[in-house]
């Protein structure tokens, strides 16, 4: 048997990007999953972004990823959140059509060379004599050995789920669960937690009443969201919003005792910011209705998925429940909502690279770390499946920084926080908001996977036409200069302070548009609409940017400052007995990393800073 570089288990969202990555980066890859024909689908929501996720997505895309390119073929309805607010927090998100998502997927892997997928249940990990993963063992008794292994299992790691009081082993409804890779975890020292997730019940769509439910369309024309999409080709749908009321409440209150969260049956804990509606009930009393979104799965699909009624409880409730809501009093259910609970290990396990530092040349991606989410998996899988096999060649470990991107952010609060529940990434997670928006992803990470190998071909040749092009407009904005009298006779608010301005500087004023500039110098009309787009928020946010531009060089003064990596924190006197507790858990490599552990104190910081100053200076 050829030996691979680098094994992926799992198909789901995180093992196929980390798949492509691996095999982007140039490492023979094979991708070990139960069944070919499920890889890339959804197993929950019918749907790619949002706030904060939106921005992980556009990052994946920079560092061509899957993920961007196939909601954009499979995508339904594009829409872009807080359009109202600033350009930081805004965030696209599309409904997709669940088979043509799939189809999608699956064709992109295919297309991608150095890559082989089989089909296979994984039961075991081999292990060198050196102490690190060299390869999988399946149930039907075959070896597989590699250079590196990345487990991406999602709800699988010995999944269980809850229906009312029926409980069955699976790793979604009609799969089975990886017990023999949680045993094999377990026996090389890792440790495992419980959460849970859950879904709501699949509906009909022709016996759902839509007259009098409010509507929400897309918007006209729908954004893609990778830069390598000309225009979105698929034909764009509504949703409706219904709305829970007391009835359904009265319901759930009665007979609570008979959910599985409430009834002790379910260990693990579940997503605080994505509840059950019978959490919700509890958790928000005072609350009148609940918002509930009606998304179809696709265009030839009449499957509806009801996105806020997430529940466990027993089917006849749900039916119930469902029958209570203003356009579903005939719905039919197609398949019960459910909870699943399943195996992750503590993330603090992992190196900046999601290597484990309990097992060298294991690297783990998506549910498995603590994480929540189609677009937190996928982030995590290119990262993993390109240092793995950067390991396995040698090269320098591909690492993102939270001030670089969502994705660093998310691997950062990882491996150091740890989780204490499904982690969810928000833009109120990130520091440098204004810098790490959705629309320069590109900007800020595609060169950086052209230098680790993720990157080439046609996304590097539009990079560089990118900034080209932003280059070449600034110039033309700088060339252009304006008096404060010439100003007011074009009918443009300046101070008359007698200083001549630029265009660009024009811009920095709150009352002027590039729709403005364009008709005073009509040539700035043929400026590419994102070039445009870029150039009038830097020039808004200019003040800002600068000062989080200094708070950027602080923190990255901070993360040069490294710690040894066998520092032994017990040794370090004057720490309290919680922060050293603290440190030797997350093991943090610099000293920004040891700041952002929770519990860390000034006085701590200060006596790892000299020591790490000690260390560092010859």
């Amino acid at each position: 048997m050829i030996r691979d570089d680098v094994i992926i288990i799992g198909g789901g969202h995180a093992g196929v990007e980390a798949a492509a990555a691996s095999a982007r980066v140039g490492a023979r890859t094979r991708l070990i999953t139960h069944k070919r024909d499920t890889i890339g689908i959804m197993s929950c929501n019918p749907a790619i972004g949002g706030l904060g996720r939106g921005h992980l997505v556009r990052e994946i895309d920079a560092l061509d990823g899957l993920m961007a390119r196939a909601i954009d073929a499979a995508g339904i309805q594009f829409r872009l959140l807080n359009r109202s607010k600033g350009p930081a927090v805004r965030g696209p998100r599309a409904q997709a059509d669940r088979q043509l998502y799939r189809q999608a997927i699956q064709a992109l892997l295919a297309e991608q060379a150095n890559l082989e997928i089989e089909e296979a249940e994984v039961e075991d990990l081999i292990i060198d004599s050196a102490g690190r993963a060299a390869g999988v063992k399946t149930k039907d008794g075959r070896d597989f050995p590699c250079g590196a292994v990345v487990l991406t299992t999602g709800t699988f790691l010995r999944g269980e789920i809850h229906l009312g009081d029926q409980r069955w082993p699976a790793g979604r409804r009609g799969d089975l669960p990886a017990i023999g890779l949680a045993q094999s975890l377990e026996r090389a020292g890792f440790r495992l937690r419980r959460l849970k997730t859950g879904t709501p019940p699949r509906l009909d769509g022709r016996s759902i009443d839509y007259a009098g439910l409010t509507m929400q369309p897309g918007d006209d024309p729908p954004e893609p969201f990778s830069v390598l999409t000309e225009r979105i080709k698929t034909p764009q749908i509504a949703c409706a919003i219904t709305h829970t009321n007391e009835k359904v409440h009265d319901l759930i209150r009665r007979r609570l005792g008979e959910s599985p969260m409430f009834s002790g049956q379910i260990r693990g804990i579940g997503v605080r910011y994505c509840p059950s509606i019978e959490d919700k009930v509890v958790r928000f009393s005072d609350r009148p209705r609940h918002q509930i979104f009606l998304e179809p799965e696709g265009l030839d699909d009449d499957t509806v998925y009801p996105n806020g009624l997430s529940t466990s409880l027993p089917a006849d409730l749900q039916r119930e429940i469902v029958h209570a809501v203003a356009g579903m009093e005939r719905a039919r259910i197609l398949q019960p909502g459910y909870a699943i609970e399943y195996d992750h290990i503590d993330p603090r396990e992992l190196l900046p690279s999601l290597e484990t530092r309990r097992l060298r040349r294991l690297f783990l991606a998506g549910q498995i770390n603590g994480t929540t989410g189609y677009e937190e998996a996928a982030a995590q899988g290119v990262v993993a499946g390109a240092n793995a096999a950067l390991r396995v060649a040698g090269g320098r470990a591909f690492t993102i920084d939270r001030a670089d991107g969502y994705i660093g952010v998310l691997i950062d609060d990882l491996i150091h926080q740890g989780v204490s529940e499904p982690y969810r990434m928000f833009t109120s997670r990130a520091e440098y908001r204004l810098t790490m928006r959705a629309d320069n992803a590109d900007l800020r990470l595609t060169e950086k996977g052209e230098a680790s190998g993720l990157v080439a071909g046609e996304r590097s040749s539009r990079m560089a036409a990118r900034k080209d092009a932003i280059a070449a407009a600034e110039e033309m904005l700088d060339r252009r200069r304006m008096s404060p009298s010439e100003a007011a006779r074009h009918g443009l608010r300046v101070r008359q302070d007698g200083v001549i301005r630029t265009a660009r500087e024009l811009l920095q004023l709150p009352s002027i548009e590039f729709s403005d500039l364009i008709r005073i110098w009509p040539d700035l009309g043929g400026l590419r609409r994102d070039v445009r787009h870029h150039i009038e928020i830097d020039a808004r946010y200019a003040g800002h940017l600068q000062r989080q531009l200094a708070d950027i060089r602080a923190f990255r003064d901070e993360e040069c400052l490294d710690l040894p990596s066998g520092l032994e924190f017990e040794a370090i006197s004057g720490l309290s007995s919680e922060v050293r507790s603290r440190l030797s858990e997350s093991r943090p490599a610099t000293l920004g990393a040891a700041a952002r552990l929770p519990g860390m104190t000034p006085a701590a910081l200060a006596l790892l800073y000299r020591y790490a100053k000690r260390t560092a200076d010859p």
